[in-house]
């Protein structure tokens, strides 16, 4: 149609034909990439050295540029990237139009992971290079992960019960049902005769695999198997009935910029026994001589904030709320005021309770305060206990609490600042993997396949912060 702009003809010879570099823009995000391999210290990372014999296999800088471009366009599948470096003239201009086998590229991410996830950590020692990191606060918080293991191929002791029951109702059903075929004579009779039997014979060996799995389960370390994904693990998420199968991010997002300056894949699914670890690693990313850590309700842990604490890590966790008192309606603990000074708790009343006796509770001395005469004939005591005495239980290492919730007061907006700096970093992470699971089995290899993830991350915030051209610039300085 006459009237628009043409296009080449296909079957056009050129006496010059053109280079393939420029077809790639200076400020295309593909030249970071191959500039942050070329320009990373390869000693000591533990990458294969090339074979004495034999053919040789793909130097680990072009399997690092095909990986980390592929992160970086939602390209995961080593399929789809053996497709990409065949058609795609960015990635036939990062590799030298080389072209690995869909084995080759599922092969160096399983064989390297650790190799992997160090390059995931100097990226963030190259950020704190050029003054990216702030190193003063960072947010703390874990997300659920789908592993390639399904629902129905997890085990656990309350699963197995529910099946069982499902079971048993079916073998009842289809047993009336053959009683009712039984009574009958006809040639339909004996075919639905036929069909029932073979069911009953089928639930009743799906029975015994059940009860075979459940010894499997009373042998497991933590009553839970996984036929998929050996390690992937059965989590509960916010919805009711909504729970997965699979793994648990834990990552430390810095507040100035929003770079992921730690992580951690676990298959554990609380966060409870997070806390210490992410903030130490967050402080050895930084290079903070002192780091605030934020974190929710979740990770509240009193042996975890005494291990922050001990580690120059100033946490800020709000108090989780697990009292039954205050569900029936009774004052809570927050409602005393301690009195440093004198060692005593002062209650709503205005009285007065002294120390009394110490018990040893989980490894660790719990102090008890009360007042002996005073609640008998308190006004408020319908509103207290309905015990003769309240009696307020103080851990041995409280003021380290009492320490973060002041903190906390201090910074009322902590956890809006939490909220807004590190679980859009989860929302993304999870957008680029299509809403979908991990592709990888296992938890080494799930934490390389994370690791690229999030090398991906950083290094598409640090091209928004800085542009192409100037972190080009920095990389190579």
């Amino acid at each position: 149609m006459a009237g628009f702009i043409e296009g080449k003809d296909r079957r056009e010879q050129s006496f010059l034909p053109e280079c393939l570099d420029d077809y790639v823009a200076e400020d295309n995000p593909v030249r970071v990439v191959d500039v942050f391999i070329d320009e990373l210290d390869w000693s000591g990372l533990g990458f294969a050295a090339p074979a004495a014999t034999g053919r040789p296999g793909y130097n680990p800088a072009t399997m690092l540029k095909l990986y980390l471009y592929g992160y970086l366009n939602q390209v995961q599948s080593s399929r789809r990237l053996e497709r990409e470096a065949g058609r795609n003239i960015e990635l036939m201009w990062l590799t030298g139009k080389l072209a690995p086998d869909f084995k080759t590229i599922a092969d160096f991410r399983r064989d390297n992971g650790e190799a992997i996830r160090a390059i995931c950590r100097q990226f963030v020692v190259l950020c704190r290079q050029i003054g990216l990191l702030a190193g003063g606060t960072v947010a703390v918080d874990g997300s659920r992960f789908k592993a390639v293991n399904t629902r129905d191929k997890n085990f656990t002791s309350g699963a197995i019960r529910r099946r069982m029951e499902q079971i048993d109702a079916s073998i009842e059903r289809y047993l009336a049902l053959l009683d009712t075929a039984d009574r009958q004579e006809d040639e339909v009779a004996e075919m639905r005769r036929d069909r029932l039997t073979e069911r009953l014979e089928r639930l009743r060996q799906q029975m015994r695999d059940l009860k075979a799995m459940e010894r499997a389960i009373e042998a497991a370390p933590d009553r839970q198997v996984s036929l998929t994904d050996p390690d992937a693990r059965a989590m509960a998420t916010n919805g009711k009935g909504t729970g997965l199968v699979g793994y648990n991010l834990q990552a430390a997002v810095d507040t100035k910029h929003h770079l992921v300056v730690a992580h951690e894949v676990t298959n554990v699914g609380h966060d409870r026994t997070q806390l210490a670890s992410m903030g130490q690693q967050a402080k050895e990313a930084t290079g903070a001589d002192e780091l605030t850590v934020l974190a929710d309700r979740g990770y509240f842990s009193g042996e975890e904030v005494l291990a922050c604490d001990a580690a120059g890590i100033k946490a800020i966790v709000p108090k989780s709320l697990t009292s039954s008192g205050l569900k029936r309606g009774f004052f809570g603990k927050q409602d005393f005021v301690f009195d440093a000074d004198r060692d005593l708790y002062v209650c709503p009343a205005g009285q007065e309770l002294t120390r009394g006796r110490i018990r040893s509770d989980r490894e660790c001395d719990v102090i008890f305060y009360r007042h002996l005469t005073a609640c008998s004939s308190c006004e408020l005591k319908s509103r207290c206990t309905p015990e003769k005495l309240r009696r307020i239980r103080r851990w041995e290492h409280e003021q380290v609490i009492d320490a973060m919730q002041a903190r906390l007061d201090r910074m009322p907006d902590a956890m809006r600042v939490r909220r807004q700096t590190v679980e859009h970093v989860f929302g993304t992470i999870k957008d680029w993997m299509g809403r979908g699971h991990f592709l990888t089995r296992r938890l080494p290899n799930v934490g390389t396949e994370m690791s690229l993830h999030v090398l991906a991350y950083n290094l598409k915030r640090a091209i928004a912060i800085l542009g192409v051209p100037m972190l080009m610039k920095a990389m190579r300085a």
